[in-house]
């Protein structure tokens, strides 16, 4: 059976419509959908493709299916996107945490081991921050988006502390500890102070808890505070 000229008709316009529907989908979930992609956004996105890919060759399905597809899928992502936003409690569940893959120069073999890497995935990804050496790290956060990202110990900071005969000092991975008017509270066995400590220190800066933005301590300098 051939193929006649109105197919070719139709198969424009939903080729036309369902390109439109995705680019405002693609601005209403903004930037972050495709520079900090998580293993969920590259899930649904192949999902998407499949649902306007399926919907152009399938007569029995027109355009206003195709626009309802992607408003319904658009919008349950958006929906997740406002969740999270909204409520912090939610972005570990949702959208993952980050996981800190070295600790002052030693490797968290379980964490590396619940993240599925091996060895040389780990060293690949440092390649790609240019540390080919894992003695040159002091800490690397692997991120939810699968990237690594690293600070190096001070020797090997740029530029070049060696070069400069620089006397050591130790390098410190700021910890945070409030985030969008919450206590981050898995966050403060990492540091010397407690509870008590945080809600005295930003008594004294005249603010609360809720009125912070984000903070983050450490040790040289205490806390940082950022208010909305």
């Amino acid at each position: 059976m051939g193929t006649e000229p109105m197919d070719f008709v139709r198969i424009t316009m939903e080729t036309i419509v369902g390109f439109a529907a995705l680019f405002a989908l693609t601005k209403v979930l903004g930037k972050s959908q495709i520079t900090q992609i998580t293993p969920f956004d590259f899930i649904a996105a192949i999902i998407l493709g499949e649902l306007i890919g399926n919907a152009l060759y399938d007569k029995e399905i027109g355009i206003s299916m195709i626009l309802f597809a992607v408003t319904l899928w658009g919008t349950l992502l958006y929906s997740i996107e406002a969740i999270t936003n909204k409520f912090r409690k939610t972005r570990k569940p949702l959208e993952g945490s980050p996981s800190l893959i070295v600790r002052r120069g030693e490797i968290q073999k379980d964490l590396l081991k619940n993240a599925k890497l091996d060895m040389n995935q780990f060293m690949h990804l440092l390649r790609d921050k240019n540390v080919f050496s894992i003695q040159e790290v002091e800490y690397a956060v692997l991120e939810t988006n699968g990237t690594v990202n690293v600070l190096k110990k001070f020797i090997h900071q740029l530029p070049t502390n060696e070069i400069l005969n620089q006397t050591p000092k130790s390098v410190e991975l700021p910890i945070s500890i409030i985030s969008d008017g919450e206590i981050v509270e898995e966050n403060l066995k990492e540091i010397s102070w407690d509870l008590e400590d945080v809600e005295k220190e930003v008594e004294q800066q005249g603010l609360t808890i809720q009125d912070i933005m984000y903070a983050e301590w450490t040790q040289e300098k205490g806390l940082y505070v950022m208010p909305y």
